[in-house]
């Protein structure tokens, strides 16, 4: 089944409740979620020529009644889920400031550059990115950035620099319009898979949750694993512990983050492990051993590597629900290439239809990261529907999504005529809510889905990397 409603790109856009109820569907939930859903707004709610506004409501609307379908598995009525889709909209533009400044999320040497005969758009938030971009261009990191790259790059062939960079494992990618990333083998690939995918493993039992207390969260008292850096990956984490999941944010000692973590930690816990170490995979698989959700976004096969696997980690717990995030998918000759939202919008072809649609004016990004919004919820999504399967039918499950398949989806939803009609707004504070952490005071947009019994909430301030223990108990 395809979550991916039957239109063409120039078609206008899809309705919402009808994409809500492909996701549910999709997801092997019950036609019972998606009836106490209330969702409100039309696009265009930000300038985009896409319906990103429907994206963002669809895919949150789903991420909390899926979490919804698992406590009332575990004895809680269902309750109503509303979602504006101007709210949502807003929560996915993923704005924050710390102690009344907006961090810079940009990298001055990210960005598109203009080439001999197209454009590319270089990735350069971590500096080991944009020094291996400098020097891949001949430049010295140290004295070059953004005017001589520009220099350099304009007697450049789009396509060489896009190859060039991934012989380098870096992230540099070739702005491309639909047509020719619909030629190319991954475009083709993409186009071949469904939305996300939600696979059993291996044999299991159904795992014993604790009891659901009256009142509690859905998700109250089950705990996910989180080995995600950029933005996708936890913003799933956060919207799980936002529905009462007991969260352990994982991170490196040795791999630097963006700021948005300061965001995207609300609610969770914030370990250090470190897996190049006997010890560090030795605490990593104890914590394993004690969840029921384990969520990664690791370049593919370095987890495989260090010894968690899909199936090793199954062996270890039997019945874990993974989920595997990647930018192009698990097939296709890009399937092991690095991403990020930003390049994944430019390679398939949102920047060059944005221009266009904008009045030809040149490549223009979508007004925010949906394609990491969306699939961060489509990964609360996918863990809570496996979880749901796991209690009916036991079994170990393995959750895949990908940023380019959110992008096949998004584009699937239909064209907005009038998109750019629409401002982002100037004032958010209507949307804002405020607390301290252990970033500074922290300042955010607080979740758009409202649940009618148990409101989502973040319980845990977020804090840096190594603040907690790497421990359950």
């Amino acid at each position: 089944m395809s979550a991916t409603p039957a239109r063409s790109d120039a078609a206008g856009p899809a309705d919402p409740a009808r994409v809500l109820a492909d996701l549910l569907a999709l997801a092997g939930l019950p036609a019972e979620a998606a009836a106490q859903a209330l969702l409100d707004g039309a696009e265009p709610v930000l300038p985009s020529s896409f319906a990103v506004g429907t994206a963002a409501q669809a895919s949150i609307a789903a991420a909390a009644l899926a979490a919804c379908e698992v406590g009332h598995l575990r004895g809680a009525p269902r309750q109503r889920v509303a979602v504006g889709m101007r709210d949502a909209a807003i929560e996915c533009l993923g704005w924050f400031s710390l102690d009344g400044e907006v961090p810079e999320l940009w990298d001055p040497v990210s960005g598109l550059y203009r080439t001999a005969d197209g454009w590319v758009r270089i990735h350069a938030n971590f500096a080991h990115h944009r020094d291996g971009a400098l020097r891949m261009l001949g430049l010295d990191p140290a004295a070059a950035g953004r005017p001589e790259a520009e220099a350099v790059l304009r007697s450049r062939q789009a396509l060489d620099v896009e190859r060039a960079a991934a012989e380098h494992g870096l992230v540099v990618t070739a702005l491309r319009d639909f047509a020719a990333w619909d030629a190319t083998p991954q475009g083709r690939a993409v186009a071949a898979q469904p939305l996300f995918s939600i696979e059993r493993i291996a044999d299991a039992p159904p795992l014993a949750l604790p009891p659901l207390p009256a009142g509690a969260r859905p998700l109250d008292g089950i705990r996910a694993l989180d080995l995600t850096r950029i933005l996708a990956g936890p913003v799933g984490g956060r919207a799980l512990a936002a529905y009462g999941a007991d969260v352990m944010l994982v991170n490196s000692p040795h791999l630097p983050n963006i700021d948005a973590i300061a965001d995207t930690s609300r609610g969770k816990r914030s370990a250090h492990v470190d897996l190049d170490t006997a010890a560090g995979r030795d605490t990593l698989g104890r914590l394993v051993e004690g969840a029921q959700v384990f969520v990664q976004g690791y370049r593919p096969g370095a987890l495989e590597a260090r010894g968690f696997g899909p199936q090793a980690v199954t062996a270890r717990r039997p019945g874990i629900v993974q989920v595997s995030l990647s930018a192009y998918g698990d097939r296709g000759p890009w399937a092991g290439r690095r991403g990020f939202d930003s390049l994944v919008q430019t390679a398939m072809g949102f920047n060059q239809a944005e221009g266009e649609a904008a009045g030809g004016t040149g490549p223009r990004p979508l007004p925010m990261q949906i394609l990491d919004e969306a699939t961060g919820y489509l990964i609360a999504l996918g863990a809570s529907a496996a979880l749901w399967r796991q209690q009916r039918e036991g079994g170990s499950w393995l959750v895949k999504v990908s940023l380019a398949q959110t992008g096949h989806w998004l584009r699937g939803l239909g064209r907005v005529p009038d998109g750019f009609a629409r401002a982002k707004p100037s004032d958010l504070s209507p949307w804002q809510e405020t607390s301290d952490s252990g970033f500074g005071r922290l300042c955010a947009i607080r979740h758009s889905a409202r649940l009618s019994t148990t409101p989502a909430r973040w319980d845990r301030p977020s804090f840096p990397p190594g603040t907690d223990p790497p421990a359950w108990d």
